[in-house]
């Protein structure tokens, strides 16, 4: 992984956490154990410190930065979905960031909360626990039901499996000029985690 020294602080990353090597970590910087950061993510340590708790994970193309003498902070087991942009804030455990969302300077989402995909949290906003925000500016809309939460928490499992697997099992490769018959799947699950729209129309 790039991995750069500012102003004589070097980042720290835990020996059981994963990063890919496309991710660039700048500083003050702060990784887990079982943190997961995804291919092209960046977390900027150059102005403040950014924290990501035991078990988060950080996906594809996400940035993390803060202003001089703050932090971002994810605490343990915060699940921040693709290229969301977290400045200067604090997210709860279990809090989900949704895909391109955007929460700024002083924002607090609160522990189960969800941010929905697209939604810019403004400066100084607080998300309460197990609320749900969505929209831009993101207002509150309610309480998340159990089965979302139950949702949400096996993602952020399944992120927590996918950190060691690709320790394990991730390499560079060269790619198959073509599909190989009988082409093999991934192994996990089909039922490991689906969209939660898909699983409440299931339960009908």
């Amino acid at each position: 992984m790039p991995s750069y020294e500012f102003d004589g602080v070097i980042p720290v990353v835990d020996a059981t956490a994963f990063v890919h090597e496309t991710a660039s970590l700048i500083g003050d910087v702060i990784v887990g154990p079982g943190c997961y950061i995804g291919p092209f993510a960046s977390l900027r340590g150059d102005f403040g410190r950014v924290i990501v708790g035991e078990g988060s994970n950080v996906q594809d193309s996400c940035v993390i930065h803060a202003f001089p003498g703050t932090d971002a902070l994810l605490e343990p087991n915060s699940h921040v979905g693709h290229a969301a942009v977290l400045h200067g804030c604090r997210i709860g455990s279990y809090a989900l960031i949704g895909i391109g969302s955007t929460i700024l300077d002083g924002a607090h989402i609160g522990e189960n909360a969800l941010v929905a995909a697209g939604a810019v949290v403004t400066a100084g906003t607080a998300v309460p626990a197990a609320g749900m925000a969505m929209g831009c500016p993101a207002k509150v809309t309610g309480e998340l039901d159990e089965q979302a939460l139950a949702w949400k928490r096996n993602g952020v499992h399944l992120y927590q499996q996918l950190a060691q697997r690709s320790r394990e099992t991730l390499r560079p490769v060269e790619p198959l000029a073509q599909q190989e018959p009988d082409r093999v799947r991934t192994s996990w699950s089909a039922d490991a985690a689906q969209p939660l729209h898909v699983k409440r129309s299931a339960r009908g």
